[in-house]
């Protein structure tokens, strides 16, 4: 029986991707990105404010980090909302010790229900990126597009009325989009998301948005809670990433050091000390540039 020619045929089949968000583009075929003051590294610090509805979502899925037991699941929720109350504020002190700006991801319940927190980000020189509403607030391609265009809209325009600043970037919940997510976001006004770790540059979509990668290897979650290492075996995973890429840098451009934290697990007391001793050596080495994502993207969008 011979095989039906058909068979071989399929329209997406082609150098590049299966889609036409973006080309296809390995970084050593791009010019060389150079950070302000001739800094090598781009270091990016991402905190995630969270707020968990105590009665999860499953559509179009379930938030990583969610509840997990018979509801109401007092144990996780209060776990979580210690990230608010406690080791938020921690990291703030830990960000200030080193003169650090960063970026927060913040879903529109936290503006809502704790303004405070808002002001005080505010207040300390940080910058706000959009993260949805809450943990319910999660984008399938199974989420009608009307849907996820009003989500993206009551997530933006509410941090933009707390704040008094209309954020940049978009952050989604588990970094998922829908086939329609890029466009929506360029329609809604922002520059940049984070969710495509794919890179260790910006690069650009085809309709202007700028994608920032937010690498997940190198979040706490991952290492402290997924994978159960010390937080000692995070600090040294961060400094060796800092080496390579600062060598790099030295040879083929700029690059960027995302460290996304969550205030419910690095910010705990027995936790604190070596991320602590961790930001000051990477505040004492000369190729550090503490980064927000808007300063990032400004400095990308200045050479491209």
């Amino acid at each position: 029986m011979s095989l039906d020619p058909a068979y071989l045929e399929y329209p997406r089949r082609r150098h590049g991707y299966d889609h036409d968000l973006y080309a296809y583009a390995p970084l050593p075929q791009r010019p060389p990105l150079a950070w302000p003051g001739g800094k090598g590294v781009a270091t990016w610090i991402v905190v995630s404010l969270e707020w968990f509805p105590i009665t999860p979502s499953d559509i179009p899925f379930r938030a990583p980090g969610h509840m997990q037991t018979a509801y109401p699941d007092y144990r996780h929720y209060t776990a979580r909302e210690y990230g608010t109350r406690v080791g938020f504020y921690r990291l703030l002190d830990a960000f200030a010790k080193i003169g650090a700006r960063v970026s927060v991801a913040c879903n529109a319940a936290i503006a809502e229900r704790y303004p405070q927190v808002i002001a005080d980000i505010v207040a300390a020189g940080h910058e706000l990126i959009a993260h949805s509403t809450d943990m319910n607030g999660t984008i399938a391609s199974t989420l009608p597009r009307e849907d996820e265009a009003a989500l993206i809209r009551q997530a933006v325009d509410t941090l933009a009325e707390v704040s008094g600043r209309r954020p940049r970037g978009w952050h989604s919940i588990a970094r998922s989009q829908s086939f329609q997510t890029v466009a929506l976001l360029k329609e809604a006004g922002l520059d940049y998301c984070v969710d495509w770790a794919n890179d260790e540059v910006p690069w650009t979509f085809a309709n202007g948005l700028v994608n920032i990668p937010l690498n997940h290897e190198l979040s706490d979650r991952q290492i402290l809670t997924v994978q159960q290492q010390s937080v000692e075996s995070y600090a040294e995973q961060v400094r060796d990433a800092h080496d390579w890429l600062a060598a790099e840098a030295a040879r083929q451009g700029g690059r960027i050091l995302p460290l996304h934290l969550t205030p419910y697990i690095v910010g705990l007391p027995y936790r604190m000390d070596a991320f602590e001793r961790l930001l000051a050596d990477l505040a004492a080495r000369p190729q550090t540039w503490f980064a927000t994502g808007s300063d990032i993207l400004d400095a990308f969008r200045s050479q491209t």
